[in-house]
């Protein structure tokens, strides 16, 4: 048997500070399943009261909890999503804030039941939450159950059962619940769905109920709560199966368009670091973190990928090389700071480096398009004028002793054309190691360039900048949740 986690201190805050400052709200929906939810296993699925709004907003601000937007597709009103982080379990938690009932299937969440306050009058204190009354939860669970389970298009779409979840919660409720209470409440709240459909409703969620019957009570719950739908049936039903299908779509097409963007916007976050400083394993770790909830990409601006011009000319130069044209040449000591000492390196090299700078531009422009609508963007370097050795231009540095020669001074300018709209990133981390300690991790490398790179950004002073400086010397684990605290603060 899986072993329950303990609840978060974020939850347990939270709830504490919605109880002291008397916040109407209850934890609405699977109440056999508050374990879970107060490990953070589950999203917190909260129904606030409308005039308790703007305080309970303000409290999950004062928590660190930030909003998240769905795709517009998937937004709903009087429903918003928050996310807050719990440093000491390393984990986000997702609050699903509810402001009115909205049910319905997922695609279209058509009904609005109008019976918010006296279902929120009917709670009562759990351990760590206030939950409804159980005749108010099984009401409400019955009729999102039969809408989400027992339409025609779901059946066809073979979602025409309870999942299990489901099945454990149904039961879990039915052995709460005063029949008495329940009826009286029904007949109060909705008179349009009276004890003989509501039983109806009952029995169509019974596993071994026909699939006929169930298609039937489902159409006569639809029609009966018409007045609370925000479209008609038939506009629900065609709108159904066209999400289902665009949705299905867009999948394809890229991840990303079905996750949630941050309400405060989109972010770049560059990490940046020399050899040996774990740069790859954090934007890993990052990554995997946040891209479950929020559209995310990472990026290398080191190694951007190349373009198809990039490809054409490194092809023409490769065989330029190997028909004689001109031998391949590099500067033997391309790490040294010390420009007078080094050696041009050809035009060869010039072009490639033109061609690199770019590629980055190309790949930057991508990266910002992106957190421009909202997504978050994790780069894997980034160009720097403080950094000489990485990423930045290359030209004038190692063609120092050349710049008289014209073709020199133009390929230089073009390089420095494609770095020059690149701007700061929202937020720079650099991840600082000991030349010795990164010379150890990469033993496998040259040790002199691993040392130049690594010594490079580690001897420079980044207290004049916007840079967040992070000790790498320790394990992976520790400094991957320094940057998950520290991005989740800034972004």
């Amino acid at each position: 048997m899986e072993q329950m986690r303990p609840a978060l201190e974020i939850i347990r805050d939270l709830c504490k500070r919605l109880e002291t400052e008397g916040i109407g709200y209850c934890h609405w929906k699977s109440t056999a399943a508050l374990a879970r939810s107060a490990s953070g296993d589950n999203d917190l699925d909260l129904l606030v009261s409308r005039g308790d709004v703007w305080h309970f907003t303000r409290i999950l601000h004062q928590l660190n909890f930030k909003e998240a937007r769905p795709p517009t597709i998937k937004q709903l009103p009087g429903i918003l999503d928050f996310y807050g982080c719990d440093r000491q379990a390393d984990r986000l938690v997702h609050v699903h804030a509810h402001y009115q009932l909205v049910l319905g299937h997922d695609t279209t969440k058509n009904y609005c039941l109008s019976i918010e306050r006296p279902f929120l009058e009917s709670v009562i204190q759990n351990d760590i939450f206030k939950i409804p009354a159980a005749e108010f939860e099984l009401i409400v669970f019955v009729i999102r159950m039969v809408l989400k389970h027992a339409t025609w298009d779901a059946i066809i779409s073979r979602e025409g059962k309870l999942s299990k979840s489901e099945q454990q919660e149904f039961a879990h409720l039915q052995t709460r619940v005063n029949q008495v209470n329940l009826l009286a409440i029904l007949n109060r709240l909705l008179p349009s769905v009276d004890s003989s459909l509501f039983e109806s409703c009952i029995h169509a969620l019974d596993p071994e109920c026909s699939l006929w019957i169930r298609i039937k009570v489902g159409q006569k719950l639809q029609h009966s709560l018409k007045a609370y739908a925000r479209r008609s049936q038939t506009k629900d039903t065609l709108l159904r199966l066209w999400r289902r299908l665009s949705n299905a779509v867009s999948r394809r097409i890229t991840e990303n368009n079905s996750k949630k963007r941050l309400a405060g916007g989109g972010a770049m976050i560059a990490i940046v670091g020399g050899d040996g400083a774990g740069k790859s394993t954090a934007i890993d770790g990052l990554y995997e973190w946040l891209s479950k909830d929020f559209a995310t990409i990472k990026i290398h601006l080191g190694k951007p990928k190349m373009s198809w011009t990039t490809i054409v000319v490194r092809g023409i130069l490769k065989i330029g090389r190997s028909l004689g044209f001109y031998p391949y040449s590099r500067a033997p000591n391309l790490y040294n700071l010390d420009t007078s000492s080094l050696i041009f390196p050809g035009y060869p090299s010039l072009l490639r480096d033109v061609c690199v700078a770019r590629d980055r531009y190309l790949t930057y422009l991508k990266a910002r398009r992106f957190t421009a609508g909202g997504g978050l963007a994790i780069c894997d370097r980034f160009p720097l004028p403080q950094v000489q050795l990485m990423d930045g231009p290359q030209g004038e540095r190692n063609s120092s002793t050349h710049k008289d020669n014209w073709l020199i001074a133009f390929l230089i300018r073009l390089e420095k054309k494609y770095y020059r709209p690149i701007m700061l990133p929202e937020l720079l981390i650099v991840l600082l190691v000991n030349p010795d300690i990164a010379v150890q991790r990469k033993s496998d490398e040259d040790a002199y360039s691993v040392r130049a790179r690594s010594a490079e950004i580690y001897r420079l002073d980044w207290r004049q900048t916007i840079a967040h400086v992070v000790d790498a010397n320790r394990t992976k684990d520790e400094v991957l949740t320094e940057l998950k605290y520290l991005i989740w603060s800034e972004i």
